[in-house]
């Protein structure tokens, strides 16, 4: 029974000395020896980039027609022909309705014909009074009589100038019965048919003209930018970037032409219009936009990619790869973020390589295995390759 005790002793001593041992190795093991046995983590990494980075300011507006006309008749009359269709390009000039013109070619021939008449009558009144002015010196005509023939002579003339403003009147509204483009620009939908009699009266509107090409936008920006616009504006016309709705497709490029004179104290914003070229007509009235004014450029900025930059509690931070293939933390400082792009203001230098993928994984210190980077929707290669530009 003795031996047995003796045994068990003996094991439990054992097992204690080795446990003890094994302690004490793993205590005293170099650091770097347990975290060379840490597990490799794959990561994508690419380098810190440098390149010129616009300072946006973004705004949202709609799309606005550079001139919009309602055409509407000044005559009335039944509309005998159409001379375009719906949605087509016309040029300022081209023929869009005819209303019946003959009342007022008839008007025109009257007036023509009325004015004809006192023309003979003023004639042979002024010969009349040629000879009432040769007689009256003969006693064989009264001071009286040269008199009426005078005014007789002078209401023919009136008679006369009265029927020129009809005749003119009558030309007017026959030019008004073949109505044409005021401006170049893109029809609507037509609002009245053929065969349909309509009114100057009734304020009928029968198609809209709109000039899309060029084009404004109109856009707001926070009131706090105001300044730097204006002193910016005043050195030359600042640029402007359409993006449609979706924030990443762009709609064109134009300038801006106006600053609002006040700003809105209900949003506290400060209205702007920019006009674009807009010839492959991407821009259209009326269409929702984002607005991003170029305010200024940032020479030779350090760049990298968006998605590399993490946030802490003490703020951004990004994973540096070592040579030794370890990354190390490193607080950065973000000046801006546009774009799939960070510019990086303080923390980083141009050739670092940094991880952009897989660094939610690691700590300081990490051991990692770089791979080729994953490009992403929507980054620019710029941000991807570090390529500057």
């Amino acid at each position: 029974m003795g031996r047995v005790k003796s045994s068990a002793i003996v094991v439990v001593l054992v097992l204690a000395v080795g446990a003890g041992g094994y302690f004490l190795i793993g205590t005293l093991m170099p650091a770097k020896a347990r975290v060379a046995t840490a597990p490799v983590i794959p990561v994508s990494a690419d380098t810190v980039g440098q390149q010129d980075m616009p300072v946006y300011v973004h705004g949202i507006g709609t799309v606005q027609a550079f001139k919009t006309v309602t055409i509407k008749t000044r005559v009335d009359g039944q509309i005998m022909k159409v001379t375009f269709e719906e949605g087509q390009e016309v040029k300022a000039g081209e023929p869009l309705f005819q209303i019946d013109p003959r009342p007022f070619q008839a008007a025109l021939d009257q007036a023509q014909a009325a004015q004809q008449r006192d023309q003979a009558q003023l004639s042979g009144a002024q010969l009349d009074l040629d000879r009432y002015s040769k007689l009256i010196g003969s006693g064989f005509q009264s001071r009286q009589s040269v008199d009426q023939q005078q005014a007789t002579v002078d209401a023919l003339k009136g008679s006369i100038a009265a029927d020129q403003a009809a005749i003119d009147t009558a030309k007017l509204n026959l030019a008004y019965a073949d109505i044409r483009a005021p401006i170049d620009g893109r029809t609507g939908q037509r609002l009245v048919d053929p065969g349909n009699l309509v009114q100057a009266s009734q304020n009928t509107s029968l198609v809209t003209i709109t000039q899309v090409k060029p084009i404004f936008v109109n856009f707001t920006v926070p009131q706090d930018k105001a300044d730097e616009i204006r002193r910016n504006q005043a050195a030359g016309a600042l640029s402007v970037i359409a993006y449609a709705s979706d924030d990443s497709t762009v709609l064109g490029q134009g300038k801006v032409s106006l600053i609002d004179n006040q700003i809105d104290a209900a949003t506290g914003t400060l209205r702007l219009k920019a006009q674009f070229d807009n010839a492959d007509e991407r821009l259209w009235p009326g269409e929702f936009v984002n607005a991003r004014l170029v305010l200024a450029n940032r020479a030779a900025s350090t760049t990298v990619a968006q998605r590399a930059v993490m946030q802490g509690a003490a703020g951004y931070f990004v994973y540096v790869v070592k040579p030794d293939s370890t990354v190390t933390r490193r607080t950065v400082e973000v000046a801006d973020m546009q774009e799939g792009i960070a510019v990086i203001k303080s923390g980083l230098q141009p050739g670092e390589r940094i991880v952009i993928d897989g660094q939610y994984r690691l700590i300081d210190g990490s051991h990692v295995k770089v791979d080729a980077p994953k490009p992403q929707a929507g980054t620019p290669a710029a941000a991807v390759n570090g390529k500057s530009g």
